[in-house]
């Protein structure tokens, strides 16, 4: 399979010259002229290219294709600590996430704000982009400017579903089956969970409380286990 490379959009059929990052790419990767590539810019489809130089492809043949979830799934987490929200980022860019929120909670343990939080979303849209290379992807994930919850749970995103990961629900409300198209919204805590108010908060807005099992899982796991459940195939019949 020819190498992937993201390029900003907008692409057009014609020559292109890579910004840094893909540029470096091309070099790690010891490319040498007349490489065939896939270029994409993140906004659908993909590109069949050819390298000509370190720094200038020419942009061949474009496709309409799309390796997207059937099902709209926005994952709110209240973040966990150190290196597990990049892993978090990575792999939810790997099993379809459509978006990712990241939360500052009562019990978080990383909390950002200012530049600070600006250097971690542009590292965190980093991570996604490189994940979005590997796995096929030809569409971003959107992760959007980090926000408290109370003041997030003020105006929620739009989604048909609202379903928040609590190991204080029954084992019997389980995550339902959900339909190809249906937008759904997941919410789940940093280590440590949510507390009672901001549970209250959350059932308050919508969300309904469902079990993922009677284990409980790290603050990294729990959202891309609901996601895996959610984007399942669904047996035929």
């Amino acid at each position: 399979m020819p190498p992937r490379l993201y390029v900003e959009p907008p692409l057009r059929a014609g020559w292109c010259t890579l910004p840094p990052a893909a540029a470096r790419h091309v070099q790690v990767l010891r490319l040498r002229p007349g490489a065939e590539l896939v270029v994409f810019d993140g906004s659908g489809g993909e590109w069949r290219a050819r390298l000509h130089a370190a720094q200038q492809v020419e942009l061949i043949e474009h496709y309409a294709v799309e390796r997207e979830a059937a099902q709209h799934v926005v994952l709110a987490v209240g973040m966990p600590a150190n290196e597990r929200m990049d892993w978090l980022v990575e792999k939810a860019t790997e099993l379809g996430a459509a978006a990712i929120q990241p939360l500052i909670t009562q019990r978080s343990v990383l909390r950002l704000s200012g530049e600070r939080a600006h250097r971690r979303l542009e590292h965190w849209r980093g991570i996604a982009v490189a994940a979005s290379e590997q796995c096929g992807r030809n569409t971003l994930i959107d992760i959007a400017a980090v926000r408290h919850l109370g003041e997030w749970l003020r105006d929620p995103p739009p989604q048909t579903l609202r379903y928040l990961l609590s190991p204080q629900a029954d084992t019997a409300q389980a995550l339902p089956a959900v339909s190809p198209g249906q937008r759904v919204c997941v919410l789940s805590g940093p280590e440590g969970g949510l507390d009672a108010a901001e549970e209250a908060l959350a059932r308050a807005a919508g969300f309904a409380a469902v079990s993922l099992g009677p284990r409980v899982l790290r603050a990294e796991t729990a959202p891309l286990a609901a996601l895996m459940q959610l984007t399942a195939p669904r047996p035929a019949g």
